[in-house]
């Protein structure tokens, strides 16, 4: 139990890191970010790809596809619009966003997986998802007072990234739900194979977008210098790290860890990414959150941990046994 509680610790604060990107690459767009860190995941890919050669000749041209569709919502658009997000409002409000995303995840499985899984009792996810309003509230407050004295268009800015945030956790609600269900569709395949197949498709995918961005920049004139930016070492050292430690690293610690712990326990442990991607952007900030911003994120902790501490109970049949 220690030792998986070790490397679910360990996940969190490489996951953290892909909220550091944006803040060190503020002239970077986010687009650019986002298909610069998976073309260099999709590489790294590569040479897994050939220790798993095997179990990815059993994949059919359609769980390809399934894994394209992943790869695109999960991986691509997911950080499109986390980077976007945390360009626009700053790290604070994104991350106490993305941080609900065990319960989010938890209320849609309570719809979409009632009868095969359970539902998660209304009134008792009740009071968890007050705490989380309330914990999003006093650090949104915080940070509007940040923005008073720019005027309305630090409001916009400040909104649209909490708009942006907002739609990079549908992605992840979206993402984790679907490739549970191809997991339990195909019980016979390796897991970290189907990682990896998801992977390789991510390369072609982040290939094209980058060229198609890079093309784009042409055509509008942009003088953004490419193919790496105007700071090309730091660029490609940011994306190379994250795509190493973030994307691959931290999945490796997240599987050993669920590998050794239930899952009802491990799935309580991904709030250590929001709390290590906080604690990132106040060191980058070099100041210390205030008394209203570490209340906010207490209140979203005990939130997510009470809710996730939920059990689901299954339906009992109103039909009269015979």
């Amino acid at each position: 139990m220690w030792v998986g509680i070790g490397f679910a610790l360990a996940a969190g604060m490489l996951w953290g890191l892909v909220f550091v990107g944006p803040l060190l690459l503020p002239d970077y767009p986010a687009a650019l970010q986002s298909f610069g860190r998976y073309l260099a995941f999709g590489l790294i890919a590569l040479p897994l790809a050939w220790l798993d050669r095997g179990e990815l000749g059993r994949l059919h041209r359609s769980d390809w596809i399934e894994a394209l569709k992943l790869a695109l919502i999960g991986n691509l658009l997911y950080y499109l619009f986390l980077a976007s997000a945390i360009q626009r409002a700053g790290a604070p409000l994104p991350t106490m966003i993305i941080g609900t995303l065990p319960v989010v995840i938890a209320i849609s499985a309570n719809w979409r997986n009632r009868e095969r899984d359970g539902m998660l009792p209304w009134p008792r996810l009740g009071p968890a998802l007050i705490l989380i309003a309330l914990g999003l509230a006093c650090v949104n407050q915080v940070e509007m007072s940040a923005l008073a004295a720019q005027g309305s268009d630090g409001n916009t800015r400040y909104l649209s990234g909490a708009a942006l945030a907002i739609g990079a956790v549908a992605c992840w609600t979206w993402y984790p739900l679907r490739n549970a269900d191809w997991l339990r569709a195909h019980p016979d395949r390796n897991p970290r194979a189907w990682a990896t197949a998801q992977g390789l498709v991510t390369l072609p995918l982040a290939l094209t977008g980058y060229i198609g961005f890079w093309a784009w920049l042409i055509i509008d004139g942009n003088p953004m210098p490419m193919p790496f930016g105007p700071r090309p070492e730091v660029f490609i050292g940011l994306m190379v790290s994250i795509g190493l430690f973030a994307s691959w690293l931290g999945t490796l610690c997240w599987n050993e860890a669920s590998q050794r712990m239930p899952t009802a326990v491990v799935g309580q442990l991904i709030v250590f990414e929001m709390l290590a991607a906080l604690t990132y952007a106040f060191i980058w900030k070099e100041q210390w959150p205030d008394a209203l911003t570490l209340t906010g994120i207490g209140l979203v902790l005990a939130g997510v941990l009470s809710a996730l501490r939920i059990k689901p109970v299954r339906r009992v049949s109103s039909e009269p046994r015979r």
